[in-house]
C-alpha cells in the first residue's frame, strides 16, 4: 500500500520552477535514497513531502489522503504522520539536547505531556533521549546545551528525534553532510536499523552516492528539478550517472596550484 503518491505534482517558487511534474509511489516501510546534484530540487521535494511546500499543480495523497484538498487543521493532524531532519536543524541555541530530542515526541502528545517534555522530562523520557543520542554515538551530550554542539552533532540530534518519533514516514535531507565517512556509515546504520526494526518508512537524500547506491534498494535521481532516474542502484550504469552529475562533471576547476583536489566521479562512486 502506497504511504506517499504523488501525481503530476510540480513545485515553483515564484516563477522559477523547483520541481518539474514528476508522478511516483513510495510503498510503507520502503527505504529510499534520493540523488541529484546541489540545486536539483531534492531539497524541495522533501519539503513538499513533508506537507511544508504546497504544490503549484497535481496532487499529493499521504496515507491514502489527498493533503491539499484537506482543511488546515486537518492537514496539520496529517503531518503527525512524518517527520523531517532538516540539514541544518533550526534547534534554539540555550535548549538542552534532552529537550531537542523529545521534540520528536510532541506530535500527538496532550498539553500536560508536551509540557512535562519540555520544561521536566520524567526519567523515563531522559533514558529514551539518551538511548537514541547513545545509538548516534551522542549520549554523552544529554544535557549539554544545543550552543554548544558542532554542526555534525547537530545533525544527529535532529536524527534522535526521528528515532524517538511516532512518524511513519521519515525525511532526512543530506543527515551525513557533517560527517566524516566512517561516521556517516554508522550513523546509516543505526537509522536504517530503526526504520525497518520499528516499521517506518525512509525517504533520505544524500550526497554520498556510493552510500546511496550500497545501502538503499531503491534510488530517485533528480536533475534541475526533472526527474531522470528511479529504480534499484544495481541498474545504474555510466549513462545514468552521467545525466544526473552532468554539470558536475563538466566543471572546470580554478587554475593554480590551490585548485582544490576534484571527487571522484559517480561512476566510481556506484561501482
Amino acid at each position: 500500500m502506497p504511504l506517499l503518491e504523488l501525481n503530476g505534482l510540480h513545485l515553483r517558487a515564484g516563477a522559477r520552477t523547483l520541481v518539474e511534474p514528476l508522478s511516483l509511489r513510495i510503498e510503507t516501510g520502503e527505504q529510499v535514497a534520493l540523488i541529484g546534484a546541489s540545486g536539483a530540487g531534492k531539497t524541495s521535494l522533501l519539503h513538499a513531502f513533508a506537507l511544508a511546500l504546497r504544490p503549484a499543480a497535481g496532487t499529493l495523497r499521504l496515507a491514502r489522503r489527498e493533503a491539499w484538498t484537506l482543511s488546515s487543521r486537518e492537514r496539520h493532524g496529517l503531518r503527525r504522520e512524518l517527520m523531517l531532519a532538516p540539514q541544518h536543524p533550526p534547534l534554539p541555541p540555550r535548549q538542552r539536547v534532552a529537550t531537542a530530542v523529545l521534540a520528536g515526541r510532541l506530535p500527538g502528545a496532550s498539553m500536560a505531556e508536551s509540557l512535562r517534555m519540555l520544561f521536566s522530562p520524567s526519567a523515563a523520557q531522559a533514558r529514551l533521549a539518551f538511548e537514541a543520542l547513545e545509538r548516534l554515538e551522542l549520549g554523552g551530550r544529554l544535557w549539554s546545551r544545543v550552543d554548544q554542539l558542532s554542526g555534525g552533532e547537530r545533525q544527529r540530534v535532529a536524527l534522535a528525534r526521528l528515532l524517538v518519533s511516532k512518524a511513519g514516514l521519515w525525511l532526512a535531507d543530506e543527515p551525513l553532510s557533517a560527517l566524516d565517512p566512517q561516521r556517516a556509515q554508522r550513523v546509516l546504520v543505526v537509522l536504517q536499523d530503526a526504520a525497518r526494526t520499528q516499521g517506518r518508512t525512509l525517504v533520505c537524500s544524500l550526497h554520498q552516492v556510493d552510500l546511496a547506491c550500497r545501502a538503499f534498494p531503491r534510488v530517485i535521481a533528480l536533475r534541475e528539478g526533472r526527474l531522470v532516474y528511479d529504480g534499484p542502484p544495481q541498474a545504474l550504469g555510466v549513462r545514468e550517472l552521467d545525466e544526473i552529475y552532468a554539470d558536475l562533471l563538466n566543471e572546470t576547476p580554478p587554475p593554480g596550484d590551490d585548485a582544490p583536489e576534484r571527487a571522484a566521479p559517480p561512476q566510481a562512486m556506484c561501482r
